[in-house]
């Protein structure tokens, strides 16, 4: 008689998660090995870049009358890494996750009305959607605009909210890249 086979699906994807897991430790620790003036150095440097993009996400959106333009900052600020390639994928994911769960939370909304259900509802399916488009790192983006788009209380439309949010994040997200970008660009002291 044949052994029993197992009916889960095969994890094609462990070798390379466990040598990312180990690149990942590596990096950590060579972080922490860093002597304090460096770790200062670099924390100072990222924090600068941030504050700047931050506040070029921030001012022009309030000046044109976004009422929630503090979305802006945050964006760049979530987005702003040390290294460039850094800041363009957690862009990409900032943005296709805030599109991704707006316009599922809008739809949800227009098609189910309002009500917890609704709202876990358009959690999944907006997850469901960035890994069928196969960015799953967006999914956690993506449920947490859901989440403003449906809990958060607001003045006007789902829709308007929608369309505010991605505005804000999308401009957010440009500034965070180009600022990074400038900042390569630019001497360093160290």
């Amino acid at each position: 008689m044949p052994p029993a086979q197992s009916h889960a699906p095969a994890d094609h994807f462990s070798p390379d998660r466990a040598r990312l897991t180990d690149l990942n430790l590596n990096l950590t620790s060579l972080r922490r090995a860093l002597p304090l003036l460096h770790r200062l150095a670099a924390g100072a440097h990222h924090g600068t870049i941030s504050a700047c993009a931050a506040l070029l996400a921030f001012i022009p959106a309030h000046a044109i009358g976004l009422k929630e333009s503090f979305w802006s900052a945050i964006t760049a600020i979530s987005v702003a890494q040390t290294e460039f390639q850094a800041t363009r994928t957690t862009a990409r994911d900032q943005f296709l996750g805030a599109a991704v769960g707006g316009l599922t939370g809008l739809c949800t909304f227009l098609a189910l009305g309002q009500s917890l259900i609704v709202y876990a509802v358009a959690v999944v399916l907006a997850m469901l959607a960035c890994w069928a488009m196969n960015v799953a790192s967006a999914s956690r983006l993506a449920g947490i605009t859901a989440t403003i788009i449906l809990l958060v209380p607001h003045v006007g439309s789902p829709l308007s909210m929608f369309v505010s949010r991605i505005v804000e994040v999308g401009w957010g997200v440009c500034v965070a890249v180009a600022t990074v970008w400038l900042a390569g660009r630019l001497p360093t002291a160290l």
